[in-house]
Parts: C-alpha cells; sequence; structure tokens
C-alpha cells in the first residue's frame, strides 16, 4: 500500500470505473486493518518505504499465517522473522511465493529483486554469532543494500580480522555480532571511520549472562562512533544499516531505494 496505490484509486474515480463508494470502501482500510488479535499496519510502506515486519515469536502459525496474508496481498517483500521451519511451512502452504533463510530465521514474503546500493558490512566475532549476523544481513538486503559478510574473525584470532581490512575500509556502515566479552566491536569502532553499529548477542559461557556481558562492554567502548543494539537484535541492526547506508548514498547521488521499494509494493 503506497502513493501509487492511492494515485490508481483517484485515476480510477476520475474516469468513473470506480464509485465514489467504492472508493471509500477501500480506502477505509488504508492506515491499518483490524483483526481483533493484531492491527495490521498498511500505511507504513508510505511512512518509511518499507512494510510491516512481521516478529513471529509470541504468535500462533493461524495469527502469522493471516497477517502475512493480509500484507502479502499488498506488499512484495515482507519480512517475517524469527521463524521456525514450521512456521515457513504454514506461510508457504498459504503464499508459495516465499524464501526462508534457515540461519537467520527470516521469511521474506513475495520475494522482488530490487536494485542494491552502496555497502553494509556484516561481521561476526564466531561462527555461533552468525545467526544473528544473518538478521541482519538479509534484512539490509532485502531493504535495499548490498551486503558483504566477513565472517568469524573475532579477537582471539585478530589477524583474520586484518585481512580483510581492505574491505572493512570500502563499507559504508558495519554490523558487528560479538558474544562472549563482546569486544570486536570496539576494535572494529578503532579501526574505521564509516558508523559501526554492535550486537551483542546471547553467545557465551555462564559469566556473559546470556549476553549482557557483550551489551555492558560495547556500551563501555571508548571507540567513537560505535552505537550499540539490544541482544540479539540482528534485525534492528540489519534495518539501522541500511537507514545509514541509504542516506549515506542518497547524498552521493546514487539510487534512492525507497523509491524502488514502493513501486515493487503496489504492483
Amino acid at each position: 500500500m503506497d502513493a501509487t496505490f492511492l494515485k490508481d484509486i483517484l485515476e480510477l474515480v476520475g474516469k468513473g470505473s470506480l464509485s465514489i463508494d467504492s472508493a471509500m470502501e477501500r480506502l477505509i482500510k488504508l492506515p491499518f486493518e483490524d483483526m481483533g488479535f493484531a492491527k495490521v499496519d498498511f500505511h507504513r510502506c508510505i511512512r518509511q518505504g518499507v512494510p510491516e515486519v512481521i516478529y513471529c515469536e509470541g504468535k500462533t502459525l493461524e495469527q502469522i499465517t493471516m497477517i502475512a496474508q493480509r500484507l502479502g496481498e499488498r506488499h512484495t517483500n515482507v519480512l517475517a522473522t524469527r521463524a521456525t521451519p514450521a512456521v515457513y511451512e504454514a506461510i508457504k502452504a498459504v503464499i508459495p511465493h516465499s524464501d526462508y533463510n534457515a540461519a537467520g530465521r527470516v521469511i521474506i514474503i513475495n520475494p522482488r529483486a530490487i536494485e542494491r546500493f552502496g555497502s553494509v558490512a556484516v561481521v561476526t566475532a564466531g561462527t555461533s554469532d552468525i545467526p544473528v549476523a544473518e538478521e541482519a544481513a538479509v534484512t539490509a538486503e532485502t531493504l535495499g543494500s548490498n551486503v558483504n559478510r566477513i565472517y568469524d574473525v573475532g579477537v582471539a584470532g585478530i589477524h583474520r580480522l586484518l585481512h580483510k581490512f581492505d574491505e572493512l575500509f570500502k563499507a559504508d556502515v558495519i554490523v558487528v555480532a560479538a558474544g562472549m566479552e563482546g569486544a570486536l566491536a570496539g576494535v572494529v569502532g578503532g579501526l574505521v571511520a564509516c558508523p559501526v553499529i554492535g550486537v551483542p548477542t546471547s553467545v557465551g559461557y555462564g559469566a556473559s549472562f546470556g549476553g549482557v556481558a557483550a551489551l555492558l562492554s560495547m556500551l563501555n567502548s571508548c571507540a567513537s562512533g560505535l552505537s550499540v543494539v539490544n541482544i540479539d537484535n540482528g534485525f534492528g541492526a540489519g534495518f539501522q544499516a541500511h537507514l545509514i547506508n541509504k542516506t549515506a548514498n542518497r547524498r552521493a547521488g546514487l539510487p534512492e531505494a525507497h523509491a524502488q521499494a514502493r513501486e515493487e509494493a503496489s504492483s
């Protein structure tokens, strides 16, 4: 649901092929649809250029599939996060054109290729951080950013990170997912000139307190330009990285992703 949808309705009314009452019936559900258990936000694509994202944890399969159907009727590249294989099978049963990233637990409903731009680097300290990193990477890619994955380059073998210097320096924004003591985010933040988004993960032994140790370490880092999202919040990091990438490349005169997103959402 976007500006093109509104324009189409107005044109149909203007041509006389759609009555005012019928137009009102369509428009009455423009801001959102109250489904009882959820209020599906169809207006978000107009405000932000991105359809509402379905957070699957805590919802029943029936609730998820009903929300997915409503959003899928109007949008492409709808994200469903924290999705299990069972959720994917349920969505695919009602919306066959859906893809699943098992590592990141992300479903893309009505996937449509879009022109990507800029460079978002997604970095992990270890292999165990990849699920959170993939959630960030798939989110940024689906929204329109080029993503470069640099995995398993933590401080226990810092030479692995140094080997990727050139790739890091080319990035417009970097997401760093790290558990244990979370030191990698500060290290990367101290090396590069672009914004760095730290994602503390819940990976680690007992005293890591489920990611709290990494969170506090990142929050207390002396590296400038480092911001931090919540524990395991790969989606939030990927979304924020895309916004930074979009802003940086819009100023550089590169294509604006939201125009493409809106065009696809209306088709």
